[in-house]
């Protein structure tokens, strides 16, 4: 279908959903690039200090809430309505917000003191607030995207579904970018003007609701309605089937690797990244309100922003080339780019380096997000498009959450700057431990530099030399390339399956997802007990669930026979 035809085929809801996927994508990710480095920052400079690992825990935790909720909202919005669902997330957010903004304010009033003295004493509730606000941002997320995601999914057809999921990817990055834009000169000014813009701009999605009527919800012919409890029930037995199964699976290391480019990078360019070049180059054109951190580098948001620059011009033209191949091609392309962007990180601390491992990466997702969503599309039941669009966020859950605990703990013990600065005074300058361990974080660098008698960044090439933290990204490269050779083989399968329908992915493909759930089972139990967190606990409880589920839907069919 040619290009004009197919852009004239989108009704009135389509651009509807578009204009709120923006403005809710503006304030998201105007708030989520900024958290990585509001969460560590140091409480002189309106951060809750938190640990990187403290972190990565919130953010996993977040994560699994973020993409497992889906996989029963999107049947509720199949059911219950798409205009219910992204009300009620746009109340959540706006709550997740306002708590995450001021959870030094609320630590101060449930301790009945400053946060500095409450966590002296160990009374601090920093950890417990902002985890609360950011759940509340994870279910709002969770709620709105297979309601927004359905109703796209109900206006579309197989002709123009590449050019729709194309043009929807451009409005995530286009208010992608606009959110960061804004963030970066506003986090300089008080991070708390940050939480309330994006506060304020959820807001407007109430208004497009009164806008567009409700799909009609009608199930396959002959199918009747589920209850509630059976929909839960459904919806999670769903992802027993083998195609989909094993693609989530296959698919949950890319995110597991993609997901740091949003959870670490931002804190890599803070601590080590020297884009003074980069800074004085958009100064030279837009002038001194280019706003810089850290004498004079380019703040991490704008850096991170080149990403949603690039894909909110180009997304569109990826989908329209992407819809004349298999997704599953589309999907594979896009991590390679993605792995190579991962392994560039490597390479220099150059600011305009950096810039080019995000472009890079950019070519990977802007191939492979809307790749992912025309699969599902395509191979999802009639009457359950928004549960499809919610099992792709599962997929997200899976390796992100995992990721994220991985990058906390790696990042806290390898990469994080001011940790390194301590442990090279006490081990290469031999200064006393406790003498190191009583100095501030806020205060801690700068008598880093006058012990080295250098400056900021001569004191970070010396870091960065001799305890090379960057070997982070050689780590989640080699994950993806593992995720790579899974769907390489996924691939090859169903491309099998397909010719032969006596192959054994089609006669015994529930044996194989059960046997493939057993083994991983028991080691997420293992590395549950080994190493506890909420978000690694929450991803051990669904996958035994699933198996007891399998277990039982086994025996119900042999019981028939």
């Amino acid at each position: 279908m040619p290009f004009m035809t197919q852009l004239k085929s989108f009704d009135g809801t389509y651009w509807w959903c578009n204009w709120m996927e923006l403005i809710e994508r503006f304030a998201y990710y105007g708030v989520r690039v900024m958290l990585p480095v509001f969460m560590v920052d140091s409480l002189g400079k309106g951060g809750p200090e938190l640990t990187q690992i403290q972190k990565g825990n919130i953010f996993a935790f977040a994560l699994v809430v973020q993409s497992f909720v889906p996989i029963v909202s999107g049947g509720f919005a199949d059911r219950y309505g798409y205009k219910v669902n992204i009300a009620a997330s746009t109340v959540l957010k706006i709550i997740g917000y306002l708590i995450m903004g001021y959870t030094v304010l609320l630590s101060d009033m449930l301790s009945g003191m400053p946060l500095v003295e409450a966590r002296a004493k160990g009374v601090d509730h920093a950890y417990e607030i902002f985890t609360l606000g950011l759940l509340f941002l994870a279910l709002g997320t969770a709620i709105f995207k297979p309601g927004v995601q359905g109703l796209i999914a109900n206006r579309v057809t197989k002709d123009n579904s590449s050019l729709a999921w194309g043009l929807f990817y451009q409005m995530v990055n286009v208010g992608g970018f606009v959110g960061p834009l804004l963030a970066g000169y506003l986090r300089i000014l008080d991070y708390h003007y940050v939480f309330l813009a994006c506060s304020g701009a959820i807001a407007l999605n109430f208004i497009p609701l009164f806008f567009f009527e409700e799909p009609v919800h009608k199930p396959a012919e002959g199918v009747k309605l589920p209850g509630p409890g059976r929909m839960l029930l459904d919806s999670v037995r769903g992802l027993l089937d083998p195609r989909l199964f094993f693609y989530t699976i296959a698919f949950c290391g890319f995110w597991l690797m993609n997901q740091q480019f949003f959870d670490i990078l931002p804190n890599f360019i803070d601590d080590w990244v020297d884009s003074r070049d980069a800074a004085n180059f958009l100064k030279s054109i837009f002038g001194n309100g280019v706003p810089t951190v850290h004498d004079g580098n380019l703040t991490q948001e704008w850096m991170l922003n080149f990403n949603s620059l690039l894909i909110s011009i180009f997304a569109f033209v990826a989908g329209y080339f992407t819809g004349k191949f298999r997704p599953l091609s589309g999907i594979i392309t896009g991590i390679i780019f993605t792995i190579i962007a991962i392994f560039c990180l490597t390479g220099s601390m150059s600011g305009w380096w950096i810039l080019f491992c995000i472009g890079i990466y950019s070519v990977g997702e802007m191939t492979a997000a809307p790749s992912n969503l025309g699969y599902l599309s395509r191979i999802a039941p009639e009457g359950k498009k928004g549960q499809y669009m919610g099992y792709s966020n599962f997929t997200v859950g899976i390796g992100a959450s995992i990721g994220s605990i991985i990058a906390g703990h790696y990042y806290e013990n390898n990469c994080d700057k001011v940790v390194l600065a301590r442990r090279y005074l006490v081990d290469k300058l031999s200064v006393d431990k406790a003498q190191v361990d009583a100095i501030p974080k806020g205060d801690l660098l700068a008598f880093f530099h006058e012990k080295l008698g250098m400056d900021a960044f001569q004191a970070k090439q010396v870091l960065w030399d001799t305890y090379q933290p960057y070997s982070l990204w050689y780590l989640f490269g080699g994950i993806g390339l593992g995720s790579l050779c899974a769907l390489f083989l996924y691939n090859h399968v169903i491309s099998a399956s397909e010719k032969n329908p006596a192959h054994s992915f089609n006669t015994r493909g529930g044996f194989w997802v059960k046997a493939f759930l057993i083994p991983l089972s028991v080691i997420l139990v293992v590395a549950t007990v080994w190493h506890f967190s909420v978000g690694l606990l929450l991803n051990t409880l669904f996958f035994c669930m699933m198996l007891g589920f399998a277990l039982t839907q086994q025996k119900a069919v042999s019981s028939d026979k």
